[in-house]
Parts: C-alpha cells; sequence; structure tokens
C-alpha cells in the first residue's frame, strides 16, 4: 500500500465515522459499505488484502489494544468460563461447521475441516463498539471481549494443526497434543520474555513518548517472534498485553499509561479502519457466483454452530456462581461476529491446498454477511435485552 492509499483510506475512514456516530450505527459496518461502493467507482484504490499484511500489520494492534484493556483481577473470576468458551466452544463450533459443509455442501472433509476451523474464530468489533459508544460496562462486555481473545488464540493453533493433516504429516493425537502444547507454552513464553524486556526498558525512563515506543515493540516483537519460531503470534501479543495492562503499573507511570492507552486506542482505529475498508472492496470485486449454494449454506452453519458452542458450554456453569445469564449467552451468541483473523487464516492457505479459492470466497461472504447483518442487529437485540438503555 503506498502513502497516498493509506491517507485516501483514513480520509474515508473518519468521514465514515462521522456519519456512523451521526446515525448511530457501528462504524465498522459503515466502512464495510464504503468499501464496497469504493470499489465500484472508477478511481478505487487497488489494494490487495493479503495475510501477510493482516498478520503483520494489523492483527498485533488490534489484539495488543483489547488486551491492555482486560484486568487480571476482573478476568480471573471468569476466566474459567471464558476458557471453556474459547477451547471446548471453538472445537464444537469447528467441528459442527465442518460436519455441515462436508455432508451439505459437499466438501472434501479436509476442505471442510479447514474451513471450520479458521472459521471459528469471532471479532465482535462492532459490539464493542457498540459497548465503548453506550458506555456498557460489566460482566458482559469482559465476557465478549475476552472470549473473542483467547478463541482467537484456539483457532490460529488448531489452524496449524489441520494445515500440517493436509500437507499430508502423520500426526495421531499424541503428535496433536504435544504440537498443541508447545505452540502454547512456546507462545506464552515468547510474550512473556518481550514484555518483561519492554517493562525493564520502560522503567528507566519516565519520558511518555519512549514508553509508549516500548509497547509498540512489545506488540509486535512479541507476535513476530513467536511466528519466526512457528507458534501463535496471536497468544504472544495477547500475554505480553496482559502483562503491560496488569504490570506495567510498576514501570509506566499515571501520565504515561493515558498516554499509551489513547495511542492503543488511535491504533486499533487505525487497523480497524483499513480492515474494513478492505473487506468491502474486497467482497465488492469477489465473485461469488460459482460459490453462491457453498457461501448460503456456510453462513446458515457457522450461525448454528456458534449457537453451539455458546450454549451447551454455558450450560456446565449453570448451577455454580459463575452461571451466564441467559441475555448474555444471547449477546455472546450474536454478537460472535467473524473479522479479519478467519479472513487472514483463508488467505494464508497454501496455493497447492485443495478448494483453496473455494473456501477464500465462501470465508468472505460469511464475513461479510456477519458484520453486516449481526452487526446492525445487535444493538437493538441488546436494548430489547435490557443491556443497553434507550436515550430519550
Amino acid at each position: 500500500m503506498s502513502i497516498e492509499q493509506i491517507a485516501l483510506l483514513l480520509l474515508i475512514a473518519a468521514v465514515v465515522a462521522m456519519l456512523a456516530r451521526r446515525l448511530r450505527v457501528p462504524y465498522s459496518i459503515g466502512l464495510v459499505i464504503a468499501g464496497i461502493g469504493l470499489a465500484l467507482l472508477p478511481f478505487s484504490p487497488r489494494v490487495e488484502l493479503t495475510k501477510q499484511l493482516i498478520f503483520t500489520a494489523f492483527l498485533p494492534p488490534l489484539i495488543f489494544e483489547a488486551a491492555i484493556h482486560l484486568r487480571w483481577k476482573e478476568l480471573r473470576k471468569d476466566l474459567p468460563v471464558v476458557l471453556v468458551l474459547a477451547t471446548v466452544g471453538v472445537v464444537l463450533s469447528a467441528a459442527a461447521t465442518a460436519v455441515g459443509m462436508h455432508y451439505l455442501a459437499q466438501w472434501t472433509w479436509m476442505a471442510a475441516l479447514i474451513f471450520g476451523v479458521l472459521i471459528s474464530a469471532t471479532d465482535p468489533v462492532s459490539v464493542i463498539a457498540t459497548f465503548k459508544e453506550t458506555k456498557v460496562t460489566g460482566r458482559v462486555r469482559l465476557l465478549v471481549e475476552a472470549e473473542s481473545l483467547f478463541n482467537d488464540c484456539t483457532a490460529a493453533v488448531a489452524y496449524t494443526i489441520v494445515l500440517a493433516l493436509a500437507a499430508g504429516q502423520s500426526i495421531g493425537p499424541v503428535g496433536a497434543a504435544k504440537t498443541l502444547v508447545i505452540v502454547v507454552v512456546g507462545a506464552i513464553a515468547c510474550g512473556s520474555v518481550v514484555a518483561g524486556a519492554a517493562l525493564l526498558l520502560t522503567g528507566a525512563t519516565d519520558d511518555h513518548l519512549i514508553q509508549v515506543t516500548f509497547t509498540i515493540v512489545a506488540a509486535f516483537g512479541s507476535f513476530l517472534l513467536a511466528e519466526h519460531f512457528h507458534l501463535s503470534g496471536v497468544l504472544a501479543t495477547l500475554t505480553a498485553g496482559l502483562i503491560i495492562a496488569n504490570v506495567g503499573h510498576l514501570s509506566i507511570s499515571p501520565k504515561s499509561r493515558e498516554a499509551v492507552e489513547d495511542f492503543w486506542d488511535y491504533a486499533a482505529f487505525f487497523a480497524n479502519s483499513l480492515i474494513f475498508l478492505m473487506i468491502g472492496i474486497r467482497v465488492a470485486l469477489q465473485s461469488f457466483r460459482a460459490f453462491a449454494i457453498s457461501a448460503i449454506v456456510a453462513i446458515v452453519l457457522v450461525t448454528a454452530s456458534r449457537a453451539i458452542a455458546i450454549y451447551p458450554c454455558c450450560l456446565i456453569f449453570w448451577r455454580s456462581k459463575l452461571r451466564v445469564t441467559a441475555r448474555h449467552q444471547h449477546i455472546l451468541f450474536w454478537g460472535g461476529l467473524r473479522g479479519a483473523l478467519g479472513l487472514a487464516l483463508a488467505l494464508g492457505l497454501p496455493p497447492e491446498t485443495a478448494g483453496r479459492p473455494e473456501i477464500i470466497a465462501v470465508a468472505f461472504a460469511v464475513v461479510a454477511v456477519s458484520i453486516l447483518v449481526q452487526g446492525l442487529t445487535i444493538t437493538p437485540l441488546m436494548k430489547r435485552l435490557g443491556e443497553l438503555k434507550t436515550k430519550g
């Protein structure tokens, strides 16, 4: 992407964000619509959305920004719920989607499994934007944000294992478990080492600009270090963000902490703006005609599989202090939008992967419908459930 293209996209994003706020619509939805419209213009910037662009430029700031706003004291209480939803829930969702795509869309088992895994990660940016605009706090916001962050990690790790199977590697249950442990432990170690080093350096200065710079290094450095060793960059950056958020007060002054949070708020806005505009552009240019049936089947299956991931898992805690209320379950279900990570994993499939063009096209269709339909209806749903107060 050239500087001119970035400047143009940011200008469009800023105008769309202003209009979206006036219309009380999540700006991510406005950006996708704007991107679709932009692609139809003769002077539309031709930017290519790739796995490398999403992984190296967009995901680290998005994950890190979300992580630094999570407080361990609050997260610890609901960690069992979050972990069950982000592990068992993701596995259930991926399995249900894969089985459905095999039998209903007539995909091969491997193509169906790859798709089920990569599309199982959620990206509730629209929901989080609604939370921020309406000042929603409390448990429901924590559950939505934390579950999304942790299930991104699960999906990314599962994707690595499934790709190894697709490449013909013989991985039994023991081998898969070993790979899982190595990827998870290694990623957490990478995130911890980078965050620890950043905090040590941060403690040596009172300059808030330098301290912000060290957090940037932590966000991107943890991600790139883990990816270099073929571990989970998503989990590494999540770990680094959680450490800096919850231990950083020992090194980062209150003034610098405010500067850090303001910077990462903007970094997330920057990344989201470009991602959603580019998703809209790609959706407009993507041909879905040959894969229409598969796309429709996938949209229905992904929605149903989200229900399978949420309601049975929450039932586990029904008689405990961690019980998730029915209305919070509904928000978790309908707020589980698909987004950047699923597209990055789809675009990153090896060229020789059987069914790759169809998997990518169907993934874009699912993401687009998820953002536009669920993103537009989540606010009315939350108002109906009493989570949002109607402004008089």
